[in-house]
C-alpha cells in the first residue's frame, strides 16, 4: 500500500524528468504499480483509512510521484453532477483540447508539494485523453471541468511539469481570458 512516505516531494529530480512509455501489454510489476496508485487515491478519500495511515487526500496520482518514472496515472473524483471518474491509465495522452481555458478558483494543490502555492493555474477547459486501462483496453475519454483539470495536472507530472509552473509569476491571480471558473 502506498502511503505519504512513498510520495516524493518537490525538489526530487524524478519530478522534473519526462517519464518513459510503459511497454504494453503491461508487466505484472507495472500493473501492480498502477493498481497501487488508484488504491492510494481511493484510500486517501476514505476518512477512516486516511486518518489511520496519515494519508493526505488526493484526486489523482502519477507514477513519478512515487519515484517511478513511467507514464502511469490514477484519477478518482466526482464532477459537479456527482458523476464518478475513476481511471487508472498507462501512457495517457491528450489528443485534443479546447482553445478556451478553465481554472480552479481555489488554486491547485499537489501531494508532492507540502506548501500552499497561491494563484490560478490555467488549463484547457475541455480535453480528450487516450490511454490504456489495467485490462489492456485502449480508451478515449472526453473531459471538462474538474476531471479535465485533474487529468492535465497528472499528465503534466509525466512530462516533468509542476502545477505552479503554469501560474503567472507577475500576477498569480490573473484570470485566463474568457476562462471558465471551476469551484471546488
Amino acid at each position: 500500500m502506498i502511503t505519504m512516505d512513498n510520495i516524493i516531494r518537490e525538489g526530487h529530480p524524478t519530478l522534473r524528468k519526462v517519464a518513459k512509455e510503459v511497454p504494453l501489454p503491461a508487466s505484472v510489476e507495472d500493473r501492480k504499480t498502477l493498481e497501487n496508485l488508484l488504491e492510494y487515491v481511493k484510500n486517501s478519500q476514505d476518512p477512516e483509512i486516511a486518518e489511520k495511515y496519515g494519508l493526505r487526500p488526493g484526486i489523482g496520482l502519477a507514477a513519478p510521484q512515487i519515484n517511478i518514472s513511467k507514464r502511469m496515472i490514477a484519477v478518482h473524483l466526482r464532477d459537479e453532477n456527482d458523476e464518478l471518474y475513476s481511471y487508472a491509465l498507462f501512457n495517457p495522452k491528450i489528443i485534443s483540447h479546447s482553445v478556451k481555458k478553465s481554472y480552479l478558483t481555489s488554486g491547485e494543490g499537489c501531494l508532492s508539494v507540502d506548501r500552499i502555492v497561491p494563484g490560478y493555474v490555467p488549463r484547457y477547459a475541455k480535453i480528450t485523453v487516450k490511454g490504456t486501462t489495467l485490462d489492456g483496453e485502449e480508451i478515449t475519454v472526453k473531459l471538462k471541468g474538474l476531471p479535465a483539470i485533474c487529468f492535465q495536472h497528472e499528465i503534466d507530472h509525466l512530462n516533468g511539469v509542476m502545477f505552479y509552473d503554469h501560474i503567472n509569476e507577475e500576477n498569480p491571480f490573473d484570470e485566463p481570458e474568457n476562462g471558465v471558473k471551476i469551484e471546488r
